[in-house]
């Protein structure tokens, strides 16, 4: 298996604790809380972790400008 196959994640167990200590440090944060708090309806039906991804993701193209 490559470090490049759709499974790869499950070649690494630590990067699997790594990924959830890290979102639940993200999750409890102010910023990720006040995001959720203005983007309430647009969040509704995702996943904590596809709302921590959507978070980065939008936190990182701010970032980028």
């Amino acid at each position: 298996m490559t470090p490049t196959s759709a499974a790869s994640n499950l070649q690494y167990p630590a990067d699997t604790e790594i990924w959830y200590s890290l979102k639940c440090a993200i999750a409890a944060s102010s910023g990720f809380q006040r995001w959720q708090l203005e983007r309430n309806t647009q969040l509704q039906g995702l996943l904590l972790e596809q709302q921590v991804q959507k978070y980065l993701r939008e936190t990182l193209e701010t970032l980028a400008y």
